[in-house]
């Protein structure tokens, strides 16, 4: 894998983690409600169901790229589609996260590891958000180095994201202007989702 391609799967990941969605709402939740050990333990479980979701959808991809290439191009064509649906509704959104950002009851940190890996790994929208973004880049994963790549930099990057939340939510005066931002994440997703998914179907 290239340093550009990687580079590109490294902006991808970041604005992911970044929108403001269910996943925050859950580390929120228990970095006020149970501290910032308890955040910091959900943000990691988090990444760790991440990552799986990667290493899942990167083999199958891989096979089909052998044994099916027309359906491997027709899946990186409805994940380019997906791609634009969720960048035209991340432009339309209004950040309305106040209700999504509640804090939560104290917790103990089996109970914030739980639901940290379990608001990951039963997410279908995720396995569809990696269908569709590693599409483009199992081409370019030739080696087991760049394969290792496209796994690890969404694992780290959201448990690294999760786990600034965290920090930054143990002075809860921060709370109130990632509210303030939160439109503003969404429209910047958008952008670069719907330019992500033309850049899939040109590259096909």
């Amino acid at each position: 894998m290239s340093f550009s391609a990687w580079l590109s799967l490294l902006a991808i990941c970041c604005l992911g983690a970044m929108s403001p969605g269910p996943s925050l709402a859950m580390v929120v939740r228990h970095t006020l409600g149970g501290g910032r050990a308890k955040g910091i333990i959900c943000a990691w479980a988090h990444s760790i169901g991440i990552g799986i979701y990667a290493l899942v959808t990167l083999l199958g991809l891989a096979v089909l790229l052998k044994q099916a290439p027309m359906l491997f191009n027709a899946i990186a064509i409805i994940g380019a589609l997906y791609l634009a649906w969720m960048g035209v509704q991340a432009l339309r959104s209004k950040g309305g996260m106040s209700e999504k950002l509640a804090a939560g009851k104290s917790t103990d940190a089996y109970t914030a590891a739980r639901d940290g890996l379990a608001i990951s790994l039963f997410n279908p929208k995720i396995m569809l958000f990696f269908l569709a973004l590693f599409s483009q880049f199992v081409v370019a994963a030739d080696s087991l180095v760049g394969q290792s790549l496209i796994v690890l930099t969404p694992l780290i990057v959201d448990g690294l994201w999760y786990t600034i939340i965290a920090l930054l939510l143990s002075h809860q005066s921060v709370l109130p202007k990632l509210k303030q931002k939160a439109a503003l994440i969404d429209k910047l997703s958008g952008v670069v989702l719907i330019l992500l998914a033309i850049r899939v179907v040109v590259t096909i």
